[in-house]
């Protein structure tokens, strides 16, 4: 299960993978990170860049496909990723099965809160 935290309030979903996509502040160009939660932590699998443009370029060994490009980011599994809410940007979106949802839909977090993504286990659901 995933659980997205914001302030006291945690929010679990029963997923065994998702995506978290973000347009980028500047160029506008929507990125993509696909996960998979294993062994209580979140495994980044691949990421996608839908263009290229400024502090924004694709690193060694992406491969360019239909205008994205793809590559495998060399990360550790992480416990806990903390995500930026701030009004002065678009959202990150929350998308399983190909269904995106606000981030902030999902948890109902307040302006400028961020918001945590982790694994639940029995020890941190109730943080």
């Amino acid at each position: 299960m995933l659980c997205l935290g914001a302030g006291a309030l945690v929010t679990m979903l029963a997923v065994e993978s998702f995506t978290l996509a973000w347009t980028h502040s500047i160029e506008k160009i929507r990125w993509e990170e696909d996960w998979r939660l294993a062994d209580g932590r979140m495994h980044l699998v691949e990421a996608r860049i839908r263009g290229s443009g400024a502090g924004m370029e694709p690193p060694a060994g992406a491969v360019l496909e239909n205008g994205v490009w793809r590559y495998r980011p060399a990360l550790a599994p992480l416990e806990r990723l903390r995500l930026a809410h701030s009004i002065f940007t678009t959202g990150y979106e929350l998308c399983v099965d190909r269904r995106c949802r606000p981030l902030a839909e999902l948890v109902g977090s307040a302006e400028n809160e961020p918001v945590d993504l982790f694994a639940c286990t029995g020890e941190n659901h109730g943080r």
